[in-house]
């Protein structure tokens, strides 16, 4: 699926703003047929946002079923005879799409874009009514999973990760068209021969209309640097402009067809970076030159707005991960709008590309989440009916992200169960199935420490091995000495795998401004030792090849654990986006 776009022949409209929102607390909406009518005793909600906070409400926050959206918008006049196609960045975590009284998409999956057709019922010059059910529920089969319970006072959402079940309408909203024979899709795939840049690609095209296509390429600058034709091709590029890290450098190629006189029908314009990735033992290559990660897990999480994308924050934080010298983050735990990726592949900056399956590990209960009681793996919790969704949201984020240069390492799952049978059952075929929609990238997924070495069955499937582990915080509280003995075993008995070793989390939570002459945990001179001591284990393991605090920045989380006061304070910037004592020695570390 194409990303929207204004070109020669495409346009655009962003539907983002005042929406009419109401909740849905007795599940009446689709029996009383609001998408039929004007949405009942609605109030307003801003596009995108999660709904959350965004209310001095309780109701609303804490709301578990489905939120209704509602908007009108007019088709342009000089649309006739086009496709007309409505698409949603993101709709958490499920959602059904109304336009006027036709029930035009559903979908599944709360952080990947999906689209509607409109062809057939949008007039050029008509006025369309849009309604949306968004549903935040979590079940055992999807993706994240979690399980509804019904109590007295109404439905309660448990869920298994530790960041809060913000929801709604994250990303942008387009009605969009293209011409009736048009580009549906781009894959490009770059490689290097000597200094002569190899981009091959492949596209998919809609419509009738007998048509040749074309791809030129051109530089920043815009001079054409090589050109191919056929649905399948390569352009090659003498002199090459690597995108490398901290150097990005972006060709654009124009995927344009044309009809039998050799005019235009439709044209695409996809930025295509030209850089290579591998694993070689124990370093990861990038351009043949091995790279280490230095940066953060994140989350899309502000004060208000939630998870809704904005690109004050997009700037801001990149702005503050160069200034502490990061060179790369995860997307923890779910895929980030695409704007974020777009901005990465501009400024240079490596990206992890994670799924949404986070919470796959009843193991974790009796601490954060509670004693949960249930098995992981089985026909009344996480079964194949969650595994068929777990194989879609990996499709559809290979799909969505495969041509950003960017991203150089997918991870199919956070801290999931991975030391029993069952585990790796689920698991294999998933590793399998991401190698086989892009054999480009090395494939991993993040362990955790229910699963150390030796006892981890799915960390064979992986081309990198990512580890969570956090001594001196949730063992050997308070007790760096012994931590960092424990933590160097581990490690060291991890490098004899021979894969390289990224560590993708390690963090103490730290309240802003409590200072201690001893250093003890919950103060900014504890994170401080803390992270220095992380710091001294890695340095001492070769196969370590990177380094991602948890977390960038404090984030919300659920509001029914006493562990968390306030939310996750492991962030080394405040949720405001304030540095902690940890950024500066970050910053000493990373800058040199």
């Amino acid at each position: 699926m194409l990303r929207p776009s204004d070109t020669a022949t495409r346009e655009r409209k962003s539907l983002d703003g005042l929406w009419r929102f109401r909740t849905d607390p007795a599940g009446e909406g689709r029996d009383s047929r609001w998408f039929a009518r004007e949405l009942p005793d609605a109030g307003w909600m801003p596009v995108p946002a999660s709904f959350n906070d965004v209310l001095a409400d309780p109701a609303v926050r804490d709301h578990v079923g489905e939120v209704w959206y509602q908007t009108t918008v007019r088709v342009p006049a000089g649309w006739d005879g086009s496709r007309v196609l409505l698409r949603f960045g993101a709709a958490t975590h499920a959602a059904s799409v109304w336009v006027g009284d036709v029930l035009v998409a559903e979908h599944v999956g709360g952080y990947t874009p999906f689209e509607a057709d409109l062809t057939a019922i949008a007039a050029a010059g008509q006025e369309l009514r849009v309604t949306v059910a968004v549903d935040n529920r979590l079940s055992f089969q999807t993706i994240p999973p979690g399980h509804v319970r019904d109590t007295p006072h109404g439905p309660r959402q448990l869920y298994f990760h530790d960041f809060y079940n913000y929801a709604g309408l994250h990303r942008t909203v387009w009605l969009h068209r293209t011409p009736a024979t048009a580009v549906d899709d781009v894959t490009v795939r770059t490689g290097r021969d000597g200094t002569t840049g190899l981009v091959d690609y492949d596209v998919v095209t809609v419509g009738d209309a007998p048509h040749t296509v074309r791809v030129r390429l051109v530089d920043e600058a815009g001079a054409e640097v090589g050109r191919a034709t056929g649905a399948s091709g390569r352009v090659e590029v003498p002199d090459a402009h690597l995108w490398q890290p901290g150097a990005a450098y972006l060709y654009t190629a124009h995927v344009e067809l044309l009809d039998g006189a050799g005019e235009l029908l439709d044209v695409y314009e996809q930025t295509v970076g030209i850089r290579t990735v591998r694993v070689d033992g124990t370093r990861l290559l990038i351009n043949d030159e091995p790279f280490r990660f230095r940066g953060f897990g994140k989350h899309e999480d502000v004060a208000v707005r939630g998870k809704g994308h904005d690109d004050v924050m997009l700037v801001h934080d990149f702005a503050l991960m160069d200034w502490i010298g990061a060179n790369s983050f995860r997307t923890s735990h779910y895929p980030y709008a695409e704007e974020v990726y777009d901005y990465a592949d501009r400024t240079g900056v490596v990206v992890i590309d994670e799924t949404a399956a986070v919470g796959l590990n009843m193991g974790l209960g009796g601490g954060i989440f509670g004693n949960q009681g249930w098995t992981t793996f089985s026909a009344e919790t996480i079964d194949g009916r969650t595994q068929e969704v777990h194989r879609q949201a990996i499709r559809e984020l290979v799909a969505r992200d495969k041509n950003h240069p960017c991203v150089v390492l997918w991870s199919i799952a956070n801290e999931p169960e991975s030391h029993t049978e069952e585990a790796r059952a689920y698991f294999e075929p998933l590793f399998t199935l991401t190698r086989e929609l892009d054999p480009t990238r090395p494939v991993g997924f993040v362990n955790v420490g229910l699963s150390p070495h030796g006892a981890c069955l799915v960390s064979q499937y992986a081309d990198v091995l990512m580890l969570n582990r956090y001594y001196g915080w949730y063992e050997n509280t308070g007790d760096l000495a012994p931590a960092e003995d424990a933590w160097r075993r581990e490690l060291e008995a991890w490098a004899t795998e021979g894969k390289p070793i990224i560590i993708t989390e390690y963090g103490a939570d730290t309240v802003a401004g409590l200072h201690t002459v001893v250093p003890t945990p919950w103060s900014e001179e504890y994170q401080v030792e803390y992270l220095d001591m992380n710091h001294r284990v890695f340095d001492s393991v070769p196969a370590v090849i990177g380094e991602h605090v948890w977390n960038f920045a404090d984030f919300a989380t659920s509001s029914t654990s006493i562990v968390r006061v306030d939310g996750n304070k492991k962030g080394v910037f405040t949720r405001d986006r304030r540095p902690k004592a940890a950024a500066h020695l970050l910053r000493r570390r990373w800058r040199g």
